[in-house]
């Protein structure tokens, strides 16, 4: 078990730059080792999403529970497929938040126990930086960069001028992209979780049922999709009082144009005012097939370089965390062993210390 493998044998240093990553701020407990900042030697994931399906959305109390039922089990597994040993860790990077506290809380006591017997650095680490930087791990990333952040949580548009410095410059005032997949999912009785279920309809549709489009203010670079939720209630509640067959094809693709088109024109916007040399997508809804075909279609016509990761590394796992943690390592800027979970945690708070 792990604990045979804590004591150091003397005069055995760990190489300067592998960092063990931990990740349970949701329903995914990862544990992955990275070299370098870019290098993925493992990246162990084990999802609960049978278990939440049930419920039709994550319950935190279960999620905990299962993070402590797996957590020793994964971390040793993404050890041993690395072909290092936990005596050649130079860091332990863990999400410090956002998340669920629960969850968040078991990664960081397994964190915290490994840096403490150890005797290496904890790093606290933001999990939207995770799914910036999961980018890293397979592209060269160019500043000043745009990042638009879709997932189950977060909608946002995060400038970055520099390396590990962020800029909050757009943010959903309601429901994220992915909350919304899963409410209009809901309603249509798909299974959870709803994005990828309204992706293929979207794609399969021959027709389409037009909703609106929420721009807000002119100039802003927010985003609103409680309204669209509402209006895509509005076509099932006026089909079913009046008898009629709803092509839910039509309306899943008319959901999903309204998001993507949205999307798509606020990050293009902001690249242009801002001189972004690059596109970044990231989160978990950066999957979705739709909107990736429409960003690249975009960026492509505008002459916009545009960066997506692969599709396993769009979700939540350790990986990003590791190659997100290495911007700290770099500078020995390292976390307190009192770090708590931080289910707010400021992105923004998180920006490598500037000087």
């Amino acid at each position: 078990m792990i604990v045979s493998q804590l004591n150091r044998a003397d005069g055995i240093q760990p190489m300067n730059d592998i960092i063990l990553a931990i990740e349970t701020s949701c329903d995914e407990t990862s544990a992955a080792v990275i070299r370098g900042g870019k290098h993925i030697l493992s990246n162990v994931v084990s999802s609960q999403i049978e278990i939440h399906e049930r419920y039709g959305g994550v319950v935190p109390e279960i999620a905990s529970r299962k993070h402590v039922e797996s957590i020793t089990l994964i971390i040793e597994q993404a050890v041993k497929e690395s072909g290092l040993t936990l005596r050649d860790m130079s860091a332990i990077a863990v999400t410090q938040g956002p998340g669920l506290v629960g969850a968040l809380l078991v990664g960081i006591v397994a964190a915290k126990s490994l840096s403490m017997a150890l005797d290496i650095p904890l790093i606290g680490t933001h999990h939207i930086a995770g799914h910036i930087y999961a980018n890293e791990l397979e592209h060269d990333i160019v500043y000043p960069c745009m990042a638009l952040v879709v997932s189950g949580g977060h909608t946002e548009l995060v400038l970055m001028e520099k390396e590990g410095e962020f800029q909050v410059v757009g943010r959903t005032r309601d429901d994220a992209v992915g909350e919304a997949y899963d409410k209009v999912a809901r309603a249509l009785r798909l299974p959870y979780p709803g994005g990828p279920h309204i992706d293929k309809l979207a794609i399969e549709a021959e027709n389409t049922i037009v909703l609106p489009r929420a721009w807000l203010e002119a100039d802003s670079y927010d985003f609103s999709f409680s309204g669209l939720k509402s209006a895509v209630l509005a076509v099932i509640n006026q089909h079913r009082m009046k008898g009629l067959v709803l092509d839910e094809a039509a309306l899943a693709r008319g959901f999903q144009e309204s998001v993507t088109e949205v999307l798509v024109t606020k990050a293009l916007r902001a690249v242009r005012h801002y001189g972004a040399k690059q596109l970044l997508l990231c989160g978990g809804v950066a999957a979705n097939r739709g909107l990736r075909k429409a960003l690249a279609a975009k960026c492509d016509a505008e002459k916009i370089p545009l960066l997506v990761p692969s599709h396993v590394l769009c979700t939540d796992n350790a990986a990003m965390i590791g190659a997100a943690a290495y911007l700290k390592l770099k500078r020995s800027q390292f976390t307190d062993l009192d770090m708590k979970g931080d289910p707010g945690f400021s992105l923004e708070s998180w920006s490598v210390d500037k000087g």
